[in-house]
């Protein structure tokens, strides 16, 4: 097994095996079984037409689920410094390139969970629309790509960070103000209300997984709406490969 592999497989036993990916999962299939249930009894809900139903459980999913990377991976260095561990991951033979890539890949495993949970949910909401494999393999796609760059900016917070508190805090924080746009009513198709949509790789993914759910447009039709997810996880991910000798020291800031 490569170095990365290594470090992967060892993060994501002490993910799942030690507890804390199981409890997140628990909790996140009661909020999608009670929306599940909301939506197929609840009168204000019922009116939603099957297919906002289904682009409705798909944006749940994919806010929790990127939610929940980014929380993973704001613990990945500076919850290691905390609990006193990482010295001795420091002293293996594993290159500090590996170690992050390993982490995030590990970070990356709660998100594709809460993708599986969530798929049950999708065919049930989906029934007789066809729309519950379409979403399921958007989500994949589109969610993948924001999970994975936000992640990143979680673990370069947490390498910035001696504290747990203080990288979830920014992680936390990041979520905050880039979910709080897509809450507005609805923005302007032009001009600003655009760009601030396609700008934002929480905004421009979710706009086109709802264009495509529900305006039915092709897969092709606004790609250039995943030009920021796609952007913010390349850009992440290699600032971690080329930074990862100054990231992961013992002390956060230290030459």
């Amino acid at each position: 097994m490569t170095s990365w592999n290594v470090v992967a497989t060892q993060e994501s036993r002490d993910l799942w095996i030690g507890g804390r990916g199981p409890v997140l999962i628990f909790g996140y299939s009661i909020l999608l079984s009670a929306i599940t249930y909301l939506a197929a009894t609840n009168r204000a809900m019922n009116f939603l037409e099957q297919r906002e139903a289904v682009n409705l459980m798909v944006q749940v999913a994919l806010a929790v689920g990127v939610l929940l990377t980014v929380a993973i991976s704001a613990d990945t260095i500076s919850g290691e410094r905390e609990r006193g561990t990482l010295e001795a991951l420091l002293l293996t033979p594993a290159p500090r390139r590996a170690i992050v890539i390993g982490k995030l890949a590990a970070a990356a495993t709660i998100w594709l969970a809460c993708l599986i949970v969530a798929i049950p949910y999708l065919w049930v909401l989906g029934r007789g629309v066809s729309g519950a494999g379409q979403a399921a393999v958007l989500t994949l796609v589109v969610g993948t790509l924001v999970a994975v760059g936000l992640g990143g900016l979680g673990m370069i917070f947490s390498a910035w960070s001696n504290s747990n508190r203080t990288s979830l805090a920014s992680g936390l924080l990041l979520l905050l103000v880039l979910f709080a746009p897509t809450q507005l009513p609805a923005l302007p198709k032009t001009g600003f209300g655009q760009l601030l949509t396609r700008i934002n790789p929480i905004g421009s993914a979710l706009h086109y997984i709802s264009q495509v759910l529900v305006a039915r447009r092709s897969w092709t039709q606004d790609l250039d709406y995943l030009i920021s997810p796609l952007v913010i996880a390349v850009a992440a991910v290699g600032a971690l490969l080329i930074a990862a000798p100054r990231l992961v020291r013992l002390t956060a800031g230290t030459r």
